[in-house]
């Protein structure tokens, strides 16, 4: 059952997980370690739910499937800005944890569990072909775009899962994935990252 609030945000999102390049779940093949944990994260630069308005502000998905993604049982813990006032954070909790409607009802239908909904300090950082965040105490993530055969970044379009539908997913190289929360625990390195802008809306 979706709220009938209208919203719309758009801005810029990394991820950064366990599989080798490029992660496979995203054609709907197994994970390359047979589990995925991915950690999430986005800038809102324009958006609101309803009349809240939510520039600026950063969202943070950790993420524990324990096969193929789409077999679903995952487990999630959802980070918001703690500079959200208690109507944006309510807003982001809805939106991104699938209750809004939108792309995020469809993810929201392979959750599991929801280990928590939290406020967090949150630094999100895009740099050219580089990104990187931290959630101050919890997780650090970075990213740096694979180059391509003509020194172009390295692109995925039309992928059939993904965080963003219908926007190509530049491939990218995570110099660090660590997270500590919950009971579960990653430092992982070298291994699959992608980032792109995202437009979402719902209902």
């Amino acid at each position: 059952m979706t709220t009938a609030t209208k919203w719309s945000i758009s801005g810029t999102y990394f991820e950064a997980c366990n599989c080798e390049i490029a992660c496979p779940c995203i054609f709907l093949s197994a994970p390359t370690d047979e589990d995925c944990t991915v950690l999430i994260a986005w800038h809102i630069e324009n958006g609101s739910f309803g009349d809240t308005a939510l520039d600026g502000l950063n969202v943070v998905l950790a993420a524990y499937a324990p096969g193929p993604m789409t077999d679903g049982n995952w487990q999630v813990a959802l980070y918001l800005d703690q500079r959200a006032s208690e109507s944006q954070q309510a807003a982001m909790t809805q939106m991104f944890g699938g209750q809004a409607g939108g792309h995020f009802e469809v993810l929201g239908g392979f959750i599991g569990e929801i280990l928590g909904v939290s406020s967090a300090a949150i630094d999100f950082k895009a740099d050219g072909k580089n990104r990187s965040l931290t959630v101050e105490g919890i997780a650090a993530m970075a990213v740096e775009a694979i180059e391509g055969g003509d020194g172009s970044e390295v692109t995925i379009s039309n992928n059939p899962l993904g965080v963003v539908p219908g926007v190509p997913v530049v491939v990218a190289r995570a110099s660090r994935l660590s997270y500590n929360d919950h009971g579960m625990e990653w430092e992982i390195s070298g291994k699959n990252g992608y980032y792109s802008t995202f437009s979402y809306e719902g209902p």
